[in-house]
């Protein structure tokens, strides 16, 4: 990764951290998950850089090697919305495409809906057009669903304290890579549903968990946990949402976010093309919840084909 370079810039009182690589006017801006930092892009950066565009990446307040709020407690998606409108800002860019992954496809909506002219495209790997909120398909999963497990104030921090990080993010790698949602029984924790000797997935070297663990010895889960586990349940005031920019959502056929009730539906409903109406969706058949990772070159190809047709 010798060819990204890295910097901190002050954004809303806070120092974060900005990876990229490429130059030019035409901008793709990636916004990560969890449980990733901009290293979740490395692939992708490398590949659109190449193909002419200026690559930004960043780790959201409270991960990785950027500064933790004051109150992490306070957090909501919201502050993420603002902290990429003033990166684009710091960095003078008036638009880019957005490319996001789990939560960050989150703030990548919601950008597009209240800042339409900031936005040329958005890409989304597993998460179909969703705003914060509250949602019946999260009400209908069991108790021992993760999201409601971590929306627990101090249940996760329990059950990840009692290994060290590298461990936590291996087992949530595994975990989120499975075609089922990682649920738990009543008398177990979540990190309890991993064997131990369970390697991790193959396409996720030592050297990929060393730099993740690294960043989140930093960072902790404290920020994290807060968006998006414990907010992802609250109104983000946004009514009769629309999204006019062109949209790629790209789906693993085995994203385990499939299985959720209703979400294989969605994807192919009216509704969704009514909210997002110049969108295009490409399942990936042996993609999964981290499939950009996974399947990286299979994913650059059909980005930057998406890039190229809506960039001139």
């Amino acid at each position: 990764m010798e060819e990204i370079k890295h910097s901190h810039v002050e954004v809303n009182g806070l120092k974060l951290h900005v990876a990229e690589i490429g130059t030019g006017p035409k901008v793709v801006l990636f916004l990560h998950g969890f449980p990733q930092t901009w290293y979740t892009w490395r692939y992708q950066m490398i590949a659109v850089a190449k193909a002419g565009y200026r690559a930004v990446a960043y780790d959201f307040r409270g991960y990785g090697l950027s500064e933790i709020p004051a109150e992490p407690e306070k957090g909501g998606f919201i502050d993420l919305v603002e902290d990429t409108i003033s990166v684009l800002d710091t960095f003078g860019i008036s638009k880019a495409f957005l490319v996001g992954t789990d939560l960050g496809s989150f703030p990548a909506y919601m950008i597009a809906v209240l800042y339409p002219e900031r936005v040329a495209g958005i890409v989304s790997l597993g998460v179909p057009f969703k705003l914060p909120g509250p949602s019946d398909a999260r009400d209908l999963m069991p108790e021992g669903f993760y999201c409601k497990r971590w929306q627990e104030p101090g249940r996760a921090e329990a059950d990840f304290g009692r290994f060290d990080v590298k461990t936590v993010i291996k087992n949530i790698y595994i975990l989120f890579s499975g075609t089922k949602p990682p649920t738990a029984r009543e008398e177990q924790e979540i990190m309890d549903l991993v064997d131990p000797s369970t390697p991790p997935p193959p396409w996720l070297s030592e050297e990929d968990l060393a730099v993740y663990a690294s960043s989140y010895l930093k960072s902790g889960f404290r920020y994290p946990l807060q968006v998006p586990y414990r907010t992802l349940g609250i109104d983000c005031g946004i009514t009769n949402p629309k999204v006019e920019a062109p949209t790629l959502l790209i789906m693993g056929e085995k994203d385990y976010a499939l299985s959720f009730p209703s979400n294989a539906d969605y994807i192919k409903s009216d509704k969704l093309k009514h909210i997002v109406p110049d969108l295009e969706t490409v399942f990936v058949e042996e993609g999964n919840h981290f499939v950009h990772e996974k399947l990286p070159e299979e994913v650059n190809e059909l980005m930057i084909s998406f890039l190229n047709k809506h960039g001139n």
